[in-house]
């Protein structure tokens, strides 16, 4: 198998060096013969004889490359286009079919506090990075497609280029978040058996059944989930690729990209849907994340439960700042 290999490798090199030795035109491959090369390939490594240290650089023909290659090149394009424009066509008809969610009791006029000022920051440090991190990164899998045919390459380039530095260095930022997000949330996270209610009934999304819940419902606790695990897989796989060699192998960081690349582009569309509820999709549900402070009807329609226990804790809702008091002139 070895000696067919190089006698064919030697076949096309002779050719190559014809027009120099012997000045006439060299005999390109048929077709069957390319074939015949490609196929006594796959599967070996080809090394050659280095007079450096770094062994690594012997390897001439690695073929699990094109195997990477195949999957950069068209499957994570394919995978990543259909998760995203399926969650996008999705969120599409649910808007027109649902609308907006409102607040079926309106506004109360007292407000309860949701988040501190620690959790919003840090919800808002995880969720900047992270739009950061997707933006540039499906720059890297669609941008040559979509983005380089409108600017031109001159602009491409720049943009590219600023991407990546900012997708390189965003990721630490990102990772401390999924960690202070992972301390101050979990204990809230932990999924129960009115979860599985919730999710029966809808969740309030789906009919106009609203199940209780605490402080996360069902749906919540599964974007944290997905963020912290997710996150933490993309994290590391990046990390890997950021230092190429220090950590693993050709075929460790090979390995990288391909879970790098299909966790990132499932977040992505997963989380469209966790940044539609929480902006267009809820009446009220942006307070949380905003000012920290949520109308006390949007709560006990949502987290009644949890409404419930702040109550029990003596933490009364109070009056949005600037309102007049009950009974005011």
């Amino acid at each position: 198998m070895k000696f067919r290999i190089l006698a064919l490798l030697a076949a096309l090199l002779v050719g190559a060096a014809a027009p120099v030795i012997a000045q006439t035109a060299p005999r390109a491959l048929s077709m069957a013969e390319e074939m015949e090369v490609q196929a006594l390939l796959r599967g070996h490594q080809i090394q050659g004889r280095i007079t450096i240290p770094d062994e690594r650089l012997a390897t001439l023909i690695q073929p699990v490359g094109h195997d990477w290659r195949g999957f950069h090149n068209y499957t994570l394009a394919w995978v990543g286009g259909i998760a995203l424009l399926s969650m996008i066509a999705l969120l599409a008809v649910f808007r027109l079919k649902r609308g907006r969610i409102p607040i079926e009791a309106g506004l109360a006029g007292r407000t309860i506090l949701r988040f501190n000022t620690l959790e919003r920051a840090n919800h808002w440090m995880v969720a900047s990075t992270f739009i950061i991190l997707g933006l540039s990164g499906l720059n890297l899998t669609f941008g040559r497609h979509i983005l380089l045919p409108i600017v031109g390459p001159e602009v491409f380039t720049v943009i590219s280029q600023w991407g990546k530095y900012a997708h390189n260095f965003l990721a630490f930022p990102f990772t401390l978040g999924l960690v202070i997000m992972l301390l101050i949330w979990v204990k809230d996270n932990i999924p129960n058996a009115r979860d599985i209610a919730w999710f029966k009934a809808g969740g309030g999304l789906i009919g106009n059944k609203h199940p209780e819940a605490g402080r996360f419902n069902g749906g919540q606790k599964v974007v944290f989930w997905v963020t912290v695990l997710g996150g933490a897989l993309v994290a590391v796989s990046g990390y890997l690729l950021i230092f190429p060699f220090t950590f693993t192998d050709v075929a460790g960081m090979q390995l990288s990209h391909v879970i790098h690349g299909l966790l990132s582009v499932l977040m992505t569309a997963a989380l469209l849907a966790h940044i539609y509820i929480g902006s267009l999709g809820m009446e009220g549900a942006f307070d949380a994340m905003g000012t920290g402070q949520v109308d006390l009807n949007w709560a006990k329609q949502h987290h009644p439960l949890w409404v419930q226990e702040e109550m029990a804790k003596g933490r009364a809702a109070e009056a949005p700042t600037g309102a007049k008091p009950s009974g005011a002139d």
